[in-house]
């Protein structure tokens, strides 16, 4: 936005300060002559002889050019005075000024680090500060999203060429093999464009919030994925209270689908237990869901939130998703100003916490 040029922050701070101190020393001066009328000999007002009155005479020949000369005195001390301490003032807010034009340009590595004891303009620098390192991060894992997605997008269209061009070298090659290919690499890419849309539109908060009650959700969610639990031997048990929210339903049931999915697919081959619980604490409700499964270190769970971060050790399956389900997970219960957790099940397998806002008691 274009603003007309006006005076600085400093000489206004000069200017009141000059200011002030001019009033002051007027209102000292002028109590003082009041003073010196009331009680100077011939200050009271008594005419002498000849209509004059000898005491405000006297005063003014004697008082009021130290008076001047002390206005003045207090004039130039201001002025200076005031430049020199405005400028003082105005220094962390020059830092702070100077990291806003670096981050404006880009460079969010930056810091103010304004030492000192906490005050008004600390505050404002370690909050400046705590923003960039929040932008910092942010980038860097849009950067690092964005460079993934690419390469996820690229497979599936790179696999697709290959087999157009051996499709087209080889007249003779069976169709029927190479269309069940094609569809199945196509399935996948759509999966992985739906998967990004999702967590776009949750990250954008573009929703409209209702009261629902996540213990219905996780209940959904477990029988839609009861199919793919028989198949793999698994048993899936739910536990749930009432647990109202408010939110989007059908992000939530994504949301509480995924954490199942990802349960399912990532247990024992066998005799593997996925526990489902909903439970109200205090301001907030909380869902978790545990699997049993293989050992899991701090270090690899840390990792299953990163977008097409699978965790290296965990086996790759037909129906481990596209690398999203988790950071979607992330994506949603962050628009829902709530919390997730992560952490190795003792035991082998995952525990995942997803802890949200409860609902105000309806009606209230």
């Amino acid at each position: 936005m274009d603003r007309a040029p006006g005076p600085s922050v400093r000489l206004k701070l000069t200017l009141s300060y000059a200011g002030f101190l001019i009033l002051a020393g007027i209102l000292t001066f002028a109590v003082v002559w009041m003073v010196l009328l009331r009680y100077v000999p011939g200050g009271n007002g008594i005419r002498a002889p000849g209509g004059h009155f000898p005491g405000q005479e006297f005063l003014l020949r004697s008082f009021a050019p130290a008076v001047g000369i002390a206005l003045g005195f207090l004039l130039v001390f201001g002025f200076l005075g005031g430049w020199i301490l405005a400028g003082r003032m105005l220094v962390p807010l020059s830092r702070i000024t100077d990291a806003t034009r670096r981050a404006a340009g880009g460079s969010l590595s930056h810091r103010i680090r304004l030492p000192g004891r906490t005050d008004e303009f600390r505050e404002l620098a370690d909050a400046f500060d705590a923003m960039l390192a929040r932008l910092e991060a942010d980038v860097a894992e849009q950067q690092r999203f964005a460079a993934n997605a690419s390469h996820e997008l690229r497979t599936p269209l790179a696999i697709t060429q290959t087999l157009l061009d051996v499709a087209r070298h080889d007249p003779g090659r069976d169709t029927a093999e190479l269309i069940d290919r094609l569809r199945a690499v196509n399935t996948r890419a759509i999966d992985l464009t739906e998967a990004l849309l999702l967590l776009s539109r949750a990250g954008r908060r573009s929703f409209t919030r209702e009261r629902v009650d996540l213990s219905l959700i996780a209940e959904e969610a477990t029988e839609t994925l009861l199919p793919l639990a028989g198949e793999r031997g698994l048993t899936i048990q739910t536990f749930g209270d009432l647990t109202p929210v408010l939110g989007s339903y059908a992000l939530l049931l994504q949301m509480t689908t995924n954490l199942v999915h990802n349960a399912i697919v990532h247990n024992l081959p066998e005799r593997g237990t996925v526990w489902v619980t909903a439970s109200v604490l205090p301001g907030a409700v909380a869902l978790t869901v545990a699997n049993t499964g293989e050992e899991l270190t701090a270090d690899v769970v840390s990792t299953l939130v990163e977008p097409f971060q699978r965790g290296t050790q965990r086996v790759r399956t037909d129906d481990a998703g596209v690398g999203l389900g988790l950071a979607i997970v992330k994506s949603i219960t962050r628009a829902h100003d709530g919390t997730l957790t992560l952490a190795p099940r003792s035991g082998g397998g995952l525990l995942a916490t997803v802890q949200l806002p409860a609902a105000p008691p309806a009606g209230g």
